[in-house]
């Protein structure tokens, strides 16, 4: 909430990605931003999907610059955590 209560509405995303590194790095908590995660099928690396952050190797960020949610933004979280799950 930092970041969103001291630049308001109205940036692109990766504005508020860099503004978010800045506050984890303030903090100490380690991160990787823009990772690339392996997407598997069947047992097979068909090719990646890219994350906002991965904080400490476990948690997913992903940041929307956006008013509201609808239902394509959750489904792309579920794809992504079901990435996440098969890549670890």
């Amino acid at each position: 909430m930092e970041v969103h209560n001291f630049l308001g509405n109205g940036f692109q995303e990766v504005i508020y990605q860099r503004a978010l590194a800045i506050e984890f790095e303030a903090a100490g908590i380690q991160f990787m931003r823009e990772k690339d995660l392996p997407i598997i099928y069947k047992g097979k690396d068909i090719g990646t999907r890219r994350v906002d952050f991965l904080v400490e190797n476990t948690i997913m960020v992903e940041l929307k610059a956006i008013s509201e949610l609808d239902d394509s933004h959750y489904a792309q979280i579920i794809w992504k955590l079901t990435d996440l799950k098969s890549a670890y």
